[in-house]
């Protein structure tokens, strides 16, 4: 089976297409990848949705890997709104 495995910083993304056998875990595709131990890495998600690293991926997937939020949603919300138009 093929996925999609992407990484991404602000202003730049990193992807690499992967042909793995089938029931595959997250954790093993991030093996496969070279990815595994990057410290950046604090969540994953195949198209959006949260998943752990025993899930099994599906051919097509496209595996995200998450990084920590730099700022709370709400707190950007706020500084936006409080600057002058």
């Amino acid at each position: 089976m093929e996925i999609e495995v992407i990484r991404a910083w602000p202003h730049r993304h990193e992807a690499r297409q992967l042909r793995l056998p089938a029931g595959t875990t997250v954790a093993q595709a991030l093996a496969a990848c070279g990815w595994a131990d990057d410290p950046e890495i604090s969540g994953y998600a195949v198209f959006g949705v949260a998943v752990d690293a025993d899930r099994v991926l599906q051919a097509g997937d496209r595996l995200e890997l998450l990084r920590p939020l730099q700022l709370d949603p709400k707190e950007a919300r706020r500084r936006r709104a409080s600057k002058p138009r």
